[in-house]
């Protein structure tokens, strides 16, 4: 298995822990209360929060991948990426970004047909990570079967 493949699996495999996680540990924290401000103030500070610990985990996580391929393997991480390479990301990123836009559709179509908001921040949070780890399926697939 390649660098790029393993790489790839780390990355689908803690975007999924992470988000279960965050989001077992904030759910709980739901405000009862029928005040609408509570709850944009919830899904706002889950949104915001969840980004900025998805951010950080990630690089920690590629970090401790380095170190730890490194040392099993005895080889460096590859500092160039060739036209393979770019092109697997284009692709990637292309998938991503498109389902994360389905999401957003739907989430705004949502509200159109009178839905309470928490379902639109809950549609955009589902496609925000869905999108993360459709991309990394999508560099792991290309990187097994070619372009």
């Amino acid at each position: 298995m390649t660098y790029q493949e393993k790489k790839s699996i780390v990355s689908i495999i803690s975007a999924i822990f992470i988000f279960i996680t965050y989001c077992l540990y904030m759910f709980p924290q739901f405000p009862n209360s029928g005040v609408e401000s509570e709850a944009f103030r919830f899904w706002g500070s889950f949104v915001l929060i969840l980004t900025l610990i998805s951010i950080a985990a990630h690089i920690i996580i590629s970090i401790i991948f380095n170190i730890f391929y490194r040392i099993t393997t005895r080889e460096k991480e590859p500092k160039f990426a060739d036209e393979l390479d770019k092109l697997i990301d284009l692709k990637a990123n292309r998938n991503s970004f498109f389902v994360f836009i389905i999401g957003f559709v739907l989430a705004m179509g949502s509200l159109i047909i009178y839905q309470p908001s928490q379902v639109m921040f809950i549609i955009l949070i589902i496609s925000g990570f869905i999108s993360d780890v459709v991309g990394s399926v999508t560099k792991l697939y290309h990187y097994k079967r070619g372009v």
